[in-house]
């Protein structure tokens, strides 16, 4: 059992297993670069929104040292140097440093980001579009991703006119088939969100948008919402193994078996989730090894959820490969009217993947035959979505 172990983080993935650590008596010390205590980026858009303030998403208290960035990884003195000018004595370390927004290499950024445009990834992101946004207002979204998704209807809902633009053929690519994306966009156009799609960003002038075929939209706030790519500087500088992600194993063990990762930052198998419930996960698993329990992590089975609110509140699942091999099984309903639309596609007696829109109070059933990687019951197929 390490003696004192240090986490750099102090975000989901950080606070979970802090907490964790705590309750079995493990001294742990969690730097954190935000000034805030932990919270739920999941629930930023609720926030931006207005529905919630920030003290509501906030997570359940751990201790952590607020503002203070680490700066550099000592392997040989297991120290970690801050920019505060302290050091900090470890004797496991765990990295938990999240992710950065994507920064497109747009024009006008090069010296920094123009007064009126902003990132939305942390909580002085979410206050400072708050603060920015007022009934009337034009923005521009940059990303039609489920990043730029949340902060296009979060910025209507505020009365925001909102243009969103997206460089793919549909909203929400990674998750959301052609059908799916196309409910999607109406329930966003039906808020007053007006979206352009294969839409490639050129540049900014100002809050201005030069799109690549020469056309300017216009407006006084531009939001960048691009993804994220995890958060590896730190690790890379310390010469621990970096890919996409900081490369642990089963243990979420880096390249230095002092140093763990987890969360955003953590690549396993290949794999960088970037999502909370395999931040948690992780978090559970590692507290179990380091304090002395047999535990492997053996990768997620995510599901993403998403509610929108507006003229008719939508929920969004999807998880695994919506996209059918052949000899797979798809069932599929569609209702128009309702903005409802359902799709499972599953391979032998397995879900495979799913798109789920519409009222999803009943999702639970499914979600946890797929994150359970459980057989399907032996009743035909049409009845997996009679519930949901």
């Amino acid at each position: 059992m390490a003696s004192e172990t240090v986490v750099i983080g102090g975000g989901t993935a950080g606070a979970q297993l802090a907490r964790r650590l705590g309750y079995a008596g493990v001294s742990v010390t969690v730097l954190g670069e935000e000034p805030h205590a932990p919270y739920n980026r999941v629930l930023l858009a609720e926030v931006l929104a207005g529905r919630y303030g920030p003290e509501v998403i906030a997570l359940p208290e751990v201790p952590v040292r607020r503002g203070v960035r680490a700066t550099e990884i000592d392997r040989d003195q297991r120290l970690v140097h801050c920019a505060d000018g302290t050091s900090v004595a470890y004797d496991r370390l765990v990295l938990a440093t999240g992710s950065n927004p994507v920064l497109p290499p747009l024009r006008g950024i090069a010296d920094g980001l123009p007064e009126g445009v902003h990132p939305f990834r942390t909580l002085d992101d979410c206050l400072a579009l708050s603060e920015a946004v007022r009934p009337g207002i034009s923005a521009v979204v940059v990303g039609g991703g489920l990043l730029g998704v949340s902060a296009a209807r979060a910025l209507a809902e505020r009365g925001a006119r909102v243009v969103l633009t997206q460089q793919g053929e549909h909203l929400m690519e990674r998750q959301l088939d052609v059908s799916a994306s196309k409910l999607l966009r109406a329930h966003l156009e039906a808020m007053g969100v007006e979206i352009h799609t294969e839409c490639r960003v050129r540049g900014l002038r100002g809050t201005s948008v030069e799109l690549a075929d020469g056309y300017v939209l216009d407006s006084e706030l531009v939001v960048l919402a691009c993804g994220v790519r995890p958060r590896a500087g730190l690790a890379r500088d310390a010469g621990l193994e970096v890919r996409h992600g900081i490369v642990v194993d089963d243990e979420l063990r880096t390249s230095d078996p002092y140093i763990h990762a987890i969360g955003d930052c953590a690549e396993h198998a290949g794999v960088v989730h970037g999502l909370a419930g395999p931040a948690l996960e992780q978090a559970d698993v590692l507290a179990s090894v380091l304090t002395g329990t047999a535990a492997r992590y053996t990768g997620t089975r995510a599901l993403t959820r998403l509610t929108l609110s507006g003229p008719g509140p939508l929920d969004l699942a999807a998880f695994g490969d919506p996209t059918p091999h052949p000899g797979d099984d798809v069932v599929q309903l569609t209702d128009a009217t309702r903005g409802a639309y359902r799709k499972v596609v599953v391979r032998g007696d397995r879900l495979v993947g799913g798109v789920l829109l519409g009222d999803l109070r009943t999702v639970g059933e499914l979600a946890r035959t797929w994150e359970g990687d459980e057989p399907l019951p032996s009743t035909p197929l049409f009845h997996l979505l009679g519930g949901a």
